[in-house]
């Protein structure tokens, strides 16, 4: 399946609640993906114990989409983050609102220093036949 794969790693974002709160950065990823125009299935994420009691614990996070998915974790211990979009299609070109979604995101995050990749994934295959939709008629015995 063709499709835009973003992968990205951030750097000295923003400290703040995206990074600690796995609600918070749910909320944040699920509208995300909502403003940029794919279309949410379902979303798990977790939220970790802070290293030591004087550090709130990162957060992780996986939102599943018709298009394919958003992977998010934090490291609030050292303002890090990383993404990875990859979103696909069979009849469209989505690799704009796998840009969009990015975009979205870098903005919440806010980092100082962004390293991304971008992997164009499949390649062009001719579309499948679809089934008959009628049967043949099965010949009678004589």
């Amino acid at each position: 399946m063709k499709g835009l794969h973003i992968i990205g790693d951030l750097y000295n974002c923003a400290p703040g609640e995206l990074l600690v709160s796995a609600d918070r950065l749910r909320a944040v990823c699920t509208d995300a993906c909502r403003r940029a125009g794919l279309t949410v299935l379902g979303a798990h994420f977790y939220q970790f114990e802070g290293v030591d009691a004087t550090q709130a614990g990162g957060a992780t996070g996986a939102v599943v989409l018709a298009e394919s998915h958003l992977a998010i974790h934090t490291w609030p211990e050292r303002n890090q983050a990383t993404l990875d979009v990859y979103v696909c299609n069979v009849t469209a070109d989505n690799s704009r609102k796998a840009e969009h979604l990015t975009e979205i995101l870098l903005d919440a995050l806010n980092p100082a220093d962004v390293l991304t990749e971008r992997i164009w994934r499949g390649k062009d295959l001719p579309a499948a036949t679809p089934p008959p939709t009628t049967l043949a008629p099965v010949a009678k015995a004589a």
